[in-house]
């Protein structure tokens, strides 16, 4: 237990370290593309089964507010906004996204999406990646409204931006029990024609303004619970699973080489697409964690079956927890994510990681 609080007030001491040094530089406007991980709440305002708006969600945010987004208190693009010194950008959907809250950003993020627009159709309503695109086009004309043409171009140009996608068009799709798209694929054809759609994403984001694009990995998708309950007879990853997210994030991180080779600059940047295994999953123990198996809250094998509710098994410290529910991880370990992503070696960022996006920048134009 004093491991895992050491550790974390050294994270603490070193994001307030980089945070002074970045709150120097130039304010950045941050946008936010992609499913569950990264949504702040933009589905508690669709009619869709995919959403995290009652208790125990949120209890760990301040207030015990529940907030929409699936974890316990703060997610990764909370926690990179509080790195580079900015307030947490507010669901594109939120009323209260209007005025100067325009200028930080947005995030455009909804829970259920993948690359692919059939992908958990089923649950109900989500805003599909070609829909968030879309929004965000409308988020510039309602800029440029306010600051002008000209200003809303050069905020956009100077902007991060974070894009997670991919996840659920594997464990949701591709691998959802019976789902026929085997039947249409294998999975080398399959991850193929993810890599050729999501191409088209990011030509389309780049095309939009966007120049500092961090584009995530799928992360060890066998070892969630969720999968560790439908598939685990003895508590190991996923190897079905294991194997598709290695294949995916390999020809992820081609693909964003060969974009920026083509563009002749360093827009887009692989994040934790190279350490597909994250390392606290493998040793939670050497981060402070008792499991990374049995999730948080949830019922069933190793907490991983059906929603979280408040009828559902809760931990009493989610510090200890790497998994929040079946699917999504902690705060905590959110923030050990988002530690790699800041300050991260290539091995977890590449070409770059944050710090030195904003030291770069600083002074430069894009």
């Amino acid at each position: 237990m004093a491991s895992s609080k050491s550790s974390l007030v050294l994270l603490v001491m070193c994001l307030i370290l980089l945070t002074s040094v970045f709150l120097e530089a130039e304010s950045k406007a941050f946008f936010v593309f992609g499913d569950s991980m990264v949504d702040s709440g933009n589905n508690n305002y669709m009619a869709t089964l995919i959403r995290a708006d009652k208790p125990p969600y949120g209890i760990d945010y301040p207030g015990q507010l529940v907030t929409g987004r699936f974890t316990n208190g703060y997610n990764i693009p909370d926690l990179i906004s509080q790195a580079i010194g900015e307030e947490p950008t507010l669901p594109y959907m939120s009323p209260n996204l209007t005025g100067e809250k325009l200028l930080v950003g947005a995030n455009f993020a909804s829970g259920g999406v993948g690359i692919l627009d059939e992908t958990l159709f089923f649950f109900g309503n989500q805003i599909k990646i070609t829909m968030q695109m879309q929004n965000f086009e409308e988020y510039q004309q309602r800029l440029k409204d306010i600051i002008g043409h000209e200003e809303t171009e050069r905020l956009v140009n100077k902007a991060l931006t974070l894009v997670t996608l991919g996840a659920n068009d594997l464990a949701n799709n591709y691998y959802f029990p019976y789902s026929p798209t085997p039947w249409m694929f294998s999975l080398p054809d399959f991850v193929d024609y993810l890599i050729s759609q999501y191409s088209k994403v990011l030509k389309r984001l780049y095309h939009l303004g966007l120049r500092r694009v961090m584009v995530t990995g799928t992360g060890p998708l066998g070892c969630a619970p969720a999968e560790l309950a439908l598939r685990s007879q003895d508590g190991k990853c996923s190897p079905e699973l294991q194997t598709a997210s290695t294949l995916f994030n390999t020809q992820l991180q081609a693909l964003l080489e060969s974009l920026n080779c083509e563009i002749g600059s360093d827009v887009f940047i692989g994040a934790l697409t190279r350490q597909t295994n994250l390392d606290f999953i493998f040793n939670p123990k050497k981060y402070g964690f008792v499991t990374s198996k049995i999730a948080c809250c949830g019922q069933g094998p190793y907490n991983g079956q059906g929603q979280c509710t408040n009828t559902s098994n809760l931990c009493s410290n989610r510090d200890l927890h790497v998994f929040w529910d079946a699917f999504h991880l902690s705060e905590r370990a959110c923030s050990i994510v988002v530690q790699q992503m800041v300050s991260g070696s290539t091995d977890y960022m590449s070409p770059m990681n944050i710090s030195t996006i904003m030291v770069l920048d600083a002074d430069d134009v894009l």
